[in-house]
């Protein structure tokens, strides 16, 4: 995982967003947000959720393969939809750790 994935998960913990981090186009506002990091072995995408003010879920990491320009593969966008929790999911989260 590349060091500013970690620190644009940080920034959300606390409440804040990363100047990395921007919406995820075609998943409903600022709620699910990306962070894209490029190396000399590609592009590489963390998605994480902010909607809920207790936790922060990072819904899905992967390596862009260019299938179709900067566009998020539909493959990828499936596993991030798939899991995507609930309010329910996210309450009895909460409370289990507190």
């Amino acid at each position: 995982m590349s060091p500013a994935f970690g620190h644009a998960l940080h920034f959300a913990q606390n409440g804040e967003k990363h100047d990395a981090a921007k919406p995820l186009k075609g998943f409903g506002g600022a709620g699910v947000l990306e962070v894209v990091e490029n190396d000399e072995g590609g592009t590489y995408r963390a998605v994480y959720t902010v909607r809920y003010e207790e936790v922060v879920f990072v819904l899905h990491c992967f390596r862009k393969k260019s299938k179709s320009g900067i566009a998020t593969p539909k493959e990828d966008s499936a596993v991030i939809e798939t899991v995507k929790p609930t309010k329910a999911e996210v309450g009895a989260l909460t409370l289990d750790v507190a």
